[in-house]
């Protein structure tokens, strides 16, 4: 997937759009299906969607039956190679993906959907050069803008595109973004309710968390975060579901 860079700063919330059509994004077809044992949340079908030259691919993992009439527990993950291979304690990724699997797992069927715009959108390589300027003090909005690239760059048009292929017509939504909420439903899928995935924060991702609350409104309560000193080593947290 291309990344964009954007003209000015602007502002991070994406406005109020009509409805949009999710059909035939990106010439997109299901390449490939497989079984896929996991080892903290069993089984799970993964497929594989591809547009018709291959270039830009995107995973489903799916579990159990997916009712047309039954909303579906669902969880659109950006890819995030330093939080979901490494264990990176900079954000939540890591530990959102595990929580959404888990409760996949717990409910008996859903849909998880990888999609591969790492570092919302710039790429692996430009992440890692807002990672460096954010070591030097600025936030992951301010490191982006100083990249030349909007806050934001995801679109889940393609995402909305797989649920509805899966069958997915309404859908429980894993998430704190109130933007995933609003494309998905402009995508035309209905979110019948969004569930809360938080992570307590940390010593090293504490920051960045209160900057996706303020700077991109996610709906974050931040519990714990009054707990300013951690012992060395510790700077993720567990993944706590809030209803």
């Amino acid at each position: 997937m291309t990344t964009r860079k954007s003209r000015s700063p602007g502002a991070v919330k994406r406005p109020a759009t009509p409805r949009k059509s999710a059909q035939g994004a990106a010439d997109l077809q299901l390449r490939a299906e497989t079984v896929l044992p996991t080892r903290k949340a069993g089984a799970f079908r993964l497929l594989a969607y591809s547009d018709s030259k291959d270039r830009d691919v995107v995973v489903a993992l799916v579990k159990g039956r997916i009712a047309p009439g039954k909303p579906a527990l669902v969880r659109l993950h950006s890819q995030c190679l330093t939080g979901d291979v490494f264990g990176s304690e900079r954000c939540d990724c890591g530990e959102q993906l595990d929580a959404a699997l888990a409760m996949i797992e717990g409910s008996g069927s859903g849909i998880l959907v990888y999609m591969f715009d790492e570092g919302r959108g710039i790429g692996l390589l430009n992440k890692i050069r807002a990672y460096a300027l954010q070591d030097r003090g600025r936030d992951t909005v301010q490191a982006n803008h100083a990249l030349g690239f909007a806050a934001d760059m995801r679109d889940y048009r393609i995402g909305a595109c797989i649920l509805l292929d899966l069958g997915a017509r309404q859908v429980r939504l894993m998430t704190n973004n109130p933007d995933k909420v609003r494309q998905l439903e402009q995508y035309g899928l209905t979110v019948t309710e969004r569930i809360p995935i938080e992570i307590t924060p940390g010593v090293s991702n504490r920051e960045y968390l209160r900057t996706k609350r303020a700077k991109f409104g996610h709906l974050l309560s931040l519990v714990g975060e009054t707990a300013d000193v951690a012992p060395a080593g510790e700077g993720g947290g567990k993944a706590r579901p809030r209803r």
